[in-house]
Protein backbone atom coordinates (compact mmCIF):
# COMPACT_ATOMS: atom_id res chain seq x y z
CA UNK A 1 0.00 0.00 0.00
CA UNK A 2 3.03 2.40 1.15
CA UNK A 3 4.44 2.15 -2.28
CA UNK A 4 1.19 2.98 -4.03
CA UNK A 5 0.83 6.09 -2.51
CA UNK A 6 4.46 6.79 -3.25
CA UNK A 7 3.40 6.43 -6.76
CA UNK A 8 0.25 8.09 -6.80
CA UNK A 9 2.24 11.15 -5.01
CA UNK A 10 4.62 11.22 -7.58
CA UNK A 11 1.78 11.09 -10.69
CA UNK A 12 0.17 13.84 -8.54
CA UNK A 13 3.32 16.31 -8.32
CA UNK A 14 3.58 15.40 -12.05
CA UNK A 15 0.23 16.92 -12.85
CA UNK A 16 1.04 19.46 -10.30
CA UNK A 17 3.83 20.55 -12.40
CA UNK A 18 2.22 20.43 -15.30
CA UNK A 19 -0.77 22.50 -14.29
CA UNK A 20 1.37 25.13 -12.94
CA UNK A 21 3.70 25.48 -16.49
CA UNK A 22 0.25 25.95 -18.13
CA UNK A 23 -0.72 28.51 -15.90
CA UNK A 24 2.70 30.29 -16.62
CA UNK A 25 2.66 30.09 -19.79
CA UNK A 26 -0.90 32.09 -19.61
CA UNK A 27 0.32 34.94 -18.32
CA UNK A 28 -0.45 33.70 -14.49
CA UNK A 29 1.77 34.34 -11.64
CA UNK A 30 1.89 31.28 -8.88
CA UNK A 31 1.49 32.59 -5.57
CA UNK A 32 1.30 29.53 -3.42
CA UNK A 33 1.45 25.96 -4.04
CA UNK A 34 0.12 23.05 -1.84
CA UNK A 35 -1.58 25.83 0.68
CA UNK A 36 -2.95 23.59 3.49
CA UNK A 37 -4.93 24.34 6.18
CA UNK A 38 -6.60 22.17 8.92
CA UNK A 39 -9.20 20.86 7.16
CA UNK A 40 -8.12 21.51 3.47
CA UNK A 41 -5.87 22.07 1.04
CA UNK A 42 -5.50 24.10 -2.27
CA UNK A 43 -3.00 22.65 -5.24
CA UNK A 44 -2.32 25.92 -6.89
CA UNK A 45 -3.14 29.65 -5.93
CA UNK A 46 -2.90 31.50 -9.13
CA UNK A 47 -3.14 35.20 -9.79
CA UNK A 48 -3.94 36.58 -13.24
CA UNK A 49 -4.20 40.57 -13.10
CA UNK A 50 -7.05 41.34 -9.95
CA UNK A 51 -8.58 37.31 -10.67
CA UNK A 52 -7.33 34.90 -7.49
CA UNK A 53 -7.75 31.55 -8.84
CA UNK A 54 -7.78 28.64 -6.33
CA UNK A 55 -6.96 25.54 -8.15
CA UNK A 56 -7.61 21.98 -7.42
CA UNK A 57 -5.82 19.65 -9.91
CA UNK A 58 -6.87 15.64 -10.35
CA UNK A 59 -3.94 13.47 -11.98
CA UNK A 60 -4.98 10.71 -13.41
CA UNK A 61 -3.29 7.36 -15.33
CA UNK A 62 -5.52 6.36 -18.39
CA UNK A 63 -8.17 4.38 -18.17
CA UNK A 64 -8.98 5.47 -14.24
CA UNK A 65 -11.52 3.89 -11.66
CA UNK A 66 -12.88 6.98 -11.37
CA UNK A 67 -12.65 10.35 -14.06
CA UNK A 68 -10.79 13.67 -11.96
CA UNK A 69 -14.32 15.58 -12.13
CA UNK A 70 -15.99 12.52 -10.39
CA UNK A 71 -13.67 13.31 -7.50
CA UNK A 72 -14.71 16.79 -6.99
CA UNK A 73 -17.21 16.22 -4.74
CA UNK A 74 -19.74 18.62 -2.54
CA UNK A 75 -17.12 18.16 0.24
CA UNK A 76 -13.74 18.38 -1.48
CA UNK A 77 -15.40 21.81 -2.76
CA UNK A 78 -16.39 22.95 0.92
CA UNK A 79 -13.23 22.23 1.76
CA UNK A 80 -11.19 24.07 -0.89
CA UNK A 81 -13.82 27.09 -0.01
CA UNK A 82 -12.80 26.71 3.38
CA UNK A 83 -8.98 26.43 2.88
CA UNK A 84 -9.36 29.31 0.49
CA UNK A 85 -10.88 31.50 2.89
CA UNK A 86 -8.89 30.79 5.08
CA UNK A 87 -5.91 31.90 2.31
CA UNK A 88 -7.66 35.35 2.30
CA UNK A 89 -7.75 35.77 5.56
CA UNK A 90 -4.06 35.55 5.88
CA UNK A 91 -3.10 37.28 3.18
CA UNK A 92 -5.60 40.44 4.49
CA UNK A 93 -6.72 40.19 0.58
CA UNK A 94 -10.82 41.19 0.22
CA UNK A 95 -10.89 39.17 -3.22
CA UNK A 96 -13.06 40.64 -4.84
CA UNK A 97 -12.55 38.46 -7.91
CA UNK A 98 -11.45 35.21 -7.51
CA UNK A 99 -12.88 31.94 -9.00
CA UNK A 100 -12.15 28.14 -8.14
CA UNK A 101 -10.59 26.02 -10.94
CA UNK A 102 -10.06 22.71 -11.86
CA UNK A 103 -7.21 20.95 -14.00
CA UNK A 104 -7.97 17.40 -14.77
CA UNK A 105 -4.24 16.01 -16.14
CA UNK A 106 -3.67 12.45 -17.82
CA UNK A 107 -0.21 11.01 -17.46
CA UNK A 108 1.32 7.97 -18.78
CA UNK A 109 4.61 6.52 -17.97
CA UNK A 110 5.17 9.87 -15.80
CA UNK A 111 4.50 11.56 -18.99
CA UNK A 112 1.64 14.36 -19.27
CA UNK A 113 -0.36 12.80 -22.09
CA UNK A 114 -3.79 15.36 -21.56
CA UNK A 115 -4.62 18.24 -19.59
CA UNK A 116 -8.07 19.60 -19.34
CA UNK A 117 -8.52 22.79 -17.32
CA UNK A 118 -12.03 23.96 -16.51
CA UNK A 119 -12.14 27.91 -15.77
CA UNK A 120 -14.43 28.82 -13.11
CA UNK A 121 -15.92 25.32 -12.57
CA UNK A 122 -17.59 25.64 -9.19
CA UNK A 123 -18.40 28.82 -6.56
CA UNK A 124 -18.07 28.99 -3.52
CA UNK A 125 -21.52 29.02 -2.23
CA UNK A 126 -23.28 26.02 -0.03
Amino acid sequence: MQNYQKNSRKIGDIGEQATADFLLRHGYEILRRNYTVRGGEIDIIARKGSMTCFVEVKTRQPSPLEEGEQAITPTKKKRIVAAAQRFIDEVKSDCEQCRFDVAVVTVSDKTVTHLKYYVDAFDGSN
